[in-house]
């Protein structure tokens, strides 16, 4: 497995909860690292991401309430997110942009439930 998204779970509308994301030391040439999440019929959607630079981009809807940091001592990202709302109801996944081919890896995706 070369992500593992792990976190996920049932949480009361305006509760927090971290969702983390392992990658295998295996992986090489990563550029950039980020979120998605998709609900059933929907496309998946950006939710936040590191790009070049370090830079991070999020979406409007997530911004102020969800934070993308990342431990690269222990090969992790994160995606601290407050104020849930039912809105955010999805599975989350993980994703690193790699500069060879593949040139990128998903991880399994973990359910977030936000219950009103």
């Amino acid at each position: 497995v070369q992500l593992q998204a792990s976190g996920g779970g049932l949480v009361q509308a305006g509760e927090p909860l971290r969702l983390s994301c392992v990658f295998s030391t295996n992986i090489s040439g990563i550029w950039a690292m980020g979120w998605y999440r998709q609900v059933p019929g929907k496309e998946r959607d950006l939710v936040a991401q590191f790009t070049t630079g370090d830079r991070t981009v999020y979406a409007n809807s997530v911004k102020g309430r969800f934070t993308i940091s990342r431990d690269n001592t222990k090969n992790t990202m994160y995606l601290q997110m407050s104020s849930l709302e039912p809105e955010d109801t999805a599975v989350y996944y993980c994703r690193v942009f790699v500069m060879k081919q593949p040139f990128e890896y998903w991880g399994q995706g973990t359910l977030v439930t936000v219950s009103s």
